[in-house]
């Protein structure tokens, strides 16, 4: 079991990321905060040692879409708010910037996750990969796949 110190360490760097995967996810505000109380309790008991943070962050990740994952595959999951609501999350967000990851919430869910996890989060494709158990060169694939969806979607917007 990690120490009170340790998980709110985790929790101060990682928060916003698990907040926005678990919104990206499920489009509700109160199903995501429940999620990212599940991904830190189980932080908070797993009793592994990571390599580096690196490791720690895309255990995280990992837990987060599972659990993510697990909500929605669930009976009683019905309930989806509107877009407007994802302001509470993210405040500072421009149009622009709400209309593009409003297209990438749109994306079929193989490009989705790693559009994701590339321009939001930062990962390259092997790490991706590895997070989400793909071959790199699928995770390449869908990239490109993705972006080119994006700019379909966008109209262009994204050539500048």
């Amino acid at each position: 079991m990690r120490s009170e110190q340790e998980v709110n360490e985790a929790m101060e760097r990682y928060s916003d990321m698990i907040l926005r995967l678990c919104m990206v996810y499920l489009k509700n505000g109160a199903d995501a905060e429940d999620i990212f109380q599940t991904v830190f309790l189980k932080y908070a008991l797993y009793r592994k040692a990571f390599e580096n943070e690196e490791h720690e962050k895309a255990w995280l990740i990992r837990v987060t879409i599972n659990a993510c994952k697990d909500l929605l595959k669930s009976f009683f999951r019905s309930r989806t708010i509107a877009m407007e609501e994802l302001t509470v999350y993210a405040p500072e967000v421009t149009v622009e910037q709400y209309v593009v990851m409003e297209a990438v919430w749109s994306l079929p869910k193989q490009y989705r996750d790693v559009i994701y996890l590339h321009y939001y989060e930062g990962y390259s494709a092997p790490e991706i990969a590895g997070i989400l158990k793909r071959n790199p060169n699928t995770v390449y694939t869908h990239l490109y796949k993705g972006t080119q969806l994006l700019r379909e979607i966008l109209g262009g917007v994204m050539d500048g």
